[in-house]
């Protein structure tokens, strides 16, 4: 049995301020351009201004780029252009300003902070920051055994939870949310799979590191198998991640959730990060309200979950690097969107009153 019922953030969880956001709008019809003209930007400021509460909407000041790392034990199988146990690699790309997502995010002045859920190597290869989180060293094989217990399940919830409220309490005003994983996107595709019903074949994309056609059908094998041991338990969202979850995508949920709770807005990145939003959404029917997807990853899981939760990616420009990447190019989006509607003048003779919260 469960301790830890996902099911009380649907009471902890509200949606974004309707009245605020009509108050965007409503000083958005006001602006010196025409309604309309700025398309995407106009909608990424609305709903900004929502989030924060206040119009006019303020700056993106403290990003952070949040990055869960974990190994699967699925990649053992091949699913993976990367070897098995291969995820501190990346993690170590991303320390030494080596990864796209490093690069950008000195670029965009956003922080980038990277916590190990579940690497499967030796704490000594990292720094402490880095290690002092994880739940576990990798997760188990979810076609044949379940990912994690039920107690691991539950610590890395908390986990997540416990990251998310550091991060609203250091000031974070927007997270760009990614994964640092070998054998994440299978994990992900098969939690995808399952929530909506689907057959494996349907989910089973490429990777952030493009597999050919015969890794591509051990991939598809091993989510069919996943899909065996994931339909019992769909009921209980904690078993769920135990079963054909992870360390680093259980965390994810968990930090997706509270993020939530915190009134914290989150830019969701790839299938990894869409799969846990899915299973966060079957919590708490509101939190979507408090993520935008970042760019269309070309995952044919992501599209999925996404087109469930009704989130419209922000870019589509074939970036399947993964790491945060894809997200974080949507943050210059964002705050240009918010300069734009807190700074444009308003039409001559207009006049209405500003709020703030």
């Amino acid at each position: 049995m469960t301790t830890l019922n996902l099911d009380d953030f649907s009471d902890l969880i509200e949606r974004p301020d309707g009245g605020v956001r009509r108050d965007a709008e409503d000083r958005r019809e006001r602006l010196a351009v025409p309604p309309g003209a700025l398309g995407r930007l106009d909608e990424l400021a609305d709903w900004l201004a929502a989030a924060q509460g206040c119009v006019p909407v303020r700056p993106v000041e403290r990003a952070r780029v949040l990055l869960f790392a974990g190994d699967h034990g699925v990649a053992d199988l091949g699913v993976s252009a990367r070897p098995a146990g291969g995820a501190h690699d990346l993690v170590r790309a991303v320390l030494d300003g080596r990864s796209p997502v490093s690069i950008l995010a000195g670029r965009f002045g956003a922080g980038v902070r990277v916590v190990d859920a579940g690497l499967d190597c030796d704490p000594g290869l990292l720094p402490e920051e880095v290690v002092r989180h994880r739940v576990r060293r990798g997760s188990g094989r979810i076609d044949i055994e379940n990912a994690l217990t039920v107690a691991e399940a539950e610590a890395a919830l908390r986990l997540g939870m416990r990251i998310a409220d550091e991060e609203a309490d250091s000031g974070t005003d927007l997270v760009v949310l990614g994964d640092l994983s070998v054998g994440g996107t299978t994990v992900a595709a098969t939690l995808v799979a399952a929530l909506c019903g689907t057959d494996a074949s349907v989910v089973t994309g490429r990777g952030g590191s493009p597999i050919d056609d015969l890794t591509w059908m051990r991939k598809c094998a091993a989510i069919r198998d996943a899909l065996r041991r994931a339909r019992p338990v769909l009921g209980d969202q904690v078993e769920l991640l135990a079963a054909v979850g992870g360390a680093d995508l259980a965390a994810i949920t968990g930090f997706l959730l509270q993020c939530a709770v915190r009134r914290t807005p989150v830019i969701l990145d790839g299938v990894v990060s869409a799969a846990c939003a899915l299973v966060a959404q079957r919590a708490a029917f509101r939190a979507p309200d408090w993520w935008l997807a970042g760019q269309a990853s070309g995952e044919p899981g992501q599209a999925k979950a996404l087109d469930r939760m009704a989130l419209n990616p922000v870019l589509d420009h074939g970036v399947t690097v993964g790491e945060g990447t894809g997200a974080l190019l949507a943050l210059p989006l964002v705050q240009a969107a918010a300069a734009l509607a807190a700074e444009l003048p308003e039409r001559p003779g207009q006049d209405g009153p500003d709020t703030a919260g």
